[in-house]
C-alpha cells in the first residue's frame, strides 16, 4: 500500500483495490489460488488458456454455484435454473457456451426468492 491508502480508515480502506484480480484477493491481500496443470487437466488448461488470450488474465473464479441460502448447484438443470435466475450473462455448461441473451424467458418461476430461508 502506499502512504496515502496506509492512512486511510474504515470502509474507505476496506474498498481499496488490493491487486489486478480483486474478486479473488481478500482484504489482507491473501488468496486461495489453485493452478492447472496442463498434464493433469488438459481441457480445462486450454480452456484458461484461451480465456487468457481474450481477457488477459488467466484467472477464473471457482466458488460455490448457487444463490445465498441455495444448496450448492448439483444438476445441469440446476445449474441453467440457477443461470436463469441471476445477473449472471453466460453459463459454461460442458461443451455448451450459453449466452443469457439468447435464452427463452424463464417461466413458472414466480416468487422464487422465497423458496429458500436466507443464512
Amino acid at each position: 500500500m502506499t502512504q496515502e491508502q496506509e492512512s486511510c480508515f474504515g470502509l474507505k480502506k476496506l474498498n481499496l483495490p488490493r491487486s489486478e484480480i480483486p474478486a479473488v484477493t481478500n482484504v489482507d491481500y491473501s488468496d486461495r489460488i489453485q493452478s492447472v496443470s496442463k498434464k493433469t487437466n488438459k481441457r480445462y488448461h486450454e480452456m484458461l488458456t484461451v480465456f487468457k488470450e481474450k481477457y488477459g488474465c488467466p484467472v477464473i473464479v471457482n466458488t460455490s454455484f448457487n444463490v445465498r441460502g441455495e444448496p450448492i448447484v448439483c444438476t445441469p438443470s440446476y445449474a441453467y435454473r440457477c443461470f436463469m435466475r441471476t445477473e449472471m450473462d453466460y453459463l459454461l455448461l460442458n461443451n455448451y457456451l450459453l449466452e443469457k441473451a439468447d435464452q427463452q424467458a424463464f417461466k413458472n418461476d414466480s416468487d422464487w426468492k422465497s423458496e429458500f430461508e436466507l443464512d
